[in-house]
């Protein structure tokens, strides 16, 4: 077979929230270049399978009796019964109504909508006909379910070779080791391997520990903020925001008598106006986003909109009063006044003092905003018929978001149809979702508080200690690999380092019979009476292999050397026939360096730094980057001869069941 080129190749990585696909290897590998929405809607014939809702076209003329019925491309050539006007349809390809997801928690749950997601991606990437493909599969994927996979894709795309990857094996790829232990954080599960020389260890390896991915800590914060008129898509929208973050142990949550002990206030007329602890240049360095006591952006007595205390604006009844344009008009004046203000306090602050004052940290600051962009009122306003005009102004005056590079100087609105977060469609109105400024407490800071790292914790020890290598363990301790999207909030992966370190790691405070004050490398003195311990009949002595700079009760104690703990070794002193006295010698042939059980390090992998694009989004999603990595070893470097993938000779004289010899 013809040697592959890089242009060829294509790596597919479906996921329970999101697949990401490419075709091509990049001469500097990239993050996915396709990235879609791991859900199919159902279409109006049985069996078949639409990328996207499709739903009836407005016409702005009259009301439609069912706005958000669903269609089919088909139906638009049909008639209407009443005047003999085509309908228009057209995609959503916002909305979720209806969707149907095939993977949950990396298992396929429909192989129907699997297979349809999986073709169109392959037609959206649109390659040529000599293109091979390579898969990353995930960990619950059974051996039956890869032969199924491998039938589907020579037999559908006619791919002149196909192989399969691991995800956790991809990863270690990506970060460039051999040997380490995989923590793969997803949507709804947390995957742990054990990686041993590029072998990924099937036994006692965690697949899908169920309901402790990313998913539950969008719960735990819907749980505390759904009483202050949040749902799950804000909830969902603030997991990914800056400003939610997990602190660290020893740094106490603002607000709390821990962190009011921390700061002692010595103005309190300056901690009630400007939110200062005391006066001068240092205290006004510490002033967070807005003041505390009356002025601008204060937040006093009782909601004045009680429209929008419900989280989601109830556009609805808003235009049902004939409130539309009071609503609107009021909208639009309070964001002028706003930029007005915000100008003038500029001018103001850079007359006053020619240092801009410091913010506070997000870890330090009791309320912060983010923008949520709410495609829901997006769509109610496309479903109320009120004309590309009235929909472009709606949609300026309900965007609280940054509309244009000027808006930032307090420059004011752009004119309708003029570029904002979303692109403008052809009759003009704006495709883009309206971002609604929300503002949060404390609750922001507690999306870990469950059980969640200790179960993952718990999870990577047993992992660990089911690897038959002994001397192997001591290593995967020392390369944590935490991955997955289910991560990417701010402190997640030094919480669970430190729930680890905590619960497994042998340390001074926690092994004191393994320690001495003394250090082991001195020597003990020249005895000057008959009691003086010897160094041949004392333990230091016994320990042979002990290193001279290493306490021997902690060498003994880590390294098992004890006669009750090695099947078929010496007899005990004393026994009949024993040839020696002491029962820790002879041991040395069982000696190695590592302790078996408990590590004595921790340590997660630093992240490779020859990939400049991935160290802009992350490497959250580096099981992709250890596919690429892969993919041009496997089909272009070593062509076949190591039977990296599977090629359509060999599946026509084999068949699907011979993938178990050619994956990865």
């Amino acid at each position: 077979m013809p040697p592959f080129k890089d242009d060829q190749i294509i790596i597919i990585a479906p996921g329970s929230e999101t697949t990401v696909a490419q075709l091509g290897l990049p001469e500097s590998f990239t993050p996915a270049r396709l990235r879609v929405r791991s859900r199919m809607f159902a279409a109006e014939k049985d069996g078949e399978w639409e990328p996207f809702k499709v739903r009836r076209r407005q016409n702005h003329t009259k009301p439609v009796d069912a706005p958000g019925a669903e269609a089919t491309a088909a139906a638009a050539d049909t008639t209407t019964a009443n005047g003999g006007d085509e309908p228009e349809y057209e995609e959503d390809r916002v909305t979720d109504e209806g969707a149907v997801w095939p993977i949950q928690e990396g298992r396929i749950v429909n192989w129907s909508c699997f297979f349809a997601l999986i073709t169109h991606v392959y037609n959206a990437l649109n390659p040529p006909f000599h293109t091979p493909i390579l898969l990353i599969a995930q960990p619950v994927w059974t051996p039956k379910e890869h032969e199924k996979l491998t039938q589907f894709f020579f037999e559908k795309f006619k791919t002149p070779a196909f192989s399969l990857m691991d995800s956790a094996l991809a990863t270690t790829w990506a970060y460039g080791i051999h040997t380490s232990t995989v923590v793969d954080v997803g949507k709804e599960k947390v995957d742990v391997t054990a990686i041993s020389e590029f072998i990924p260890h099937t036994q006692g390896r965690v697949m899908s520990l169920s309901g402790y991915g990313g998913e539950a800590l969008t719960q735990q914060l819907l749980e505390k903020l759904k009483p202050k008129g949040l749902n799950r898509d804000m909830c969902e929208q603030l997991k990914k925001s800056p400003i939610c973050e997990i602190l660290p142990p020893d740094i106490p949550i603002p607000g709390s008598k821990e962190a009011s002990e921390q700061e002692i206030i010595t103005n309190p007329a300056a901690a009630a106006s400007t939110g200062a602890p005391g006066s001068g240049p240092a205290a006004a360095a510490t002033i967070g986003n807005a003041p505390r006591g009356p002025g601008a952006d204060t937040e006093v007595g009782d909601d004045a909109n009680p429209e929008e205390a419900e989280g989601v604006l109830d556009v609805a009844s808003i235009v049902a009063g004939g409130k539309m344009e009071e609503y609107l008009a009021k909208k639009d004046k309070e964001k002028q006044e706003k930029a007005i203000a915000k100008k003038k306090g500029a001018t103001e602050a850079a007359a006053a003092n020619a240092a801009k004052p410091v913010r506070l940290p997000n870890s330090k600051r009791e309320k912060a905003s983010f923008l949520y962009e709410d495609h829901a009122l997006l769509d109610n306003l496309k479903n109320m018929n009120l004309g590309s005009e009235k929909l472009a102004e709606a949609h300026a005056a309900l965007d609280e978001g940054p509309q244009r590079r000027g808006d930032d100087a307090g420059e004011s609105e752009p004119t309708v149809g003029a570029e904002t977060n979303g692109a403008v469609d052809a009759s003009g109105a704006r495709s883009g979702s309206i971002r609604r400024e929300i503002e949060v407490g404390t609750e922001r800071f507690l999306p870990g508080e469950s059980p969640m790292f200790e179960r993952i914790a718990d999870a990577i020890h047993r992992t660990v200690s089911s690897v038959e290598e002994v001397n192997k363990r001591s290593e995967l301790w020392d390369a944590l690999i935490v991955c997955g999207n289910g991560s990417k909030v701010r402190g997640f992966k030094e919480a669970l380092l430190a729930t680890i370190q905590s619960k497994y790691l042998i340390s001074p405070s926690s092994a004191t019979i393994f320690t001495s004050e003394i250090p082991s490398n001195i020597s003990t003195p020249t005895g000057t009476g008959a009691n003086t311990p010897q160094p041949q009949s004392t333990p230091h002595g016994a320990l042979g292999g002990a290193p001279s700079h290493v306490n021997p009760l902690l060498y003994a104690a880590t390294t098992a050397q004890t006669q009750h703990l090695i099947p078929g070794s010496q007899q005990h002193a004393g026994s009949p026939g024993a040839p020696n006295t002491n029962p820790l010698q002879g041991l040395s042939h069982n000696q190695h360096s590592s302790h078996g059980q408990t590590p004595t390090s921790i340590k997660l992998v630093k992240p490779p730094e020859y990939f400049p694009e991935w160290k802009e989004v992350g490497f959250d999603e580096s099981a992709f980057l250890g596919a690429q990595v892969a993919a041009k070893v496997i089909f272009v470097v070593d062509q076949g001869q190591n039977k990296g993938y599977m090629t359509r000779p060999d599946y026509n004289e084999q068949g699907p069941t011979a993938i178990h010899d050619y994956a990865l």
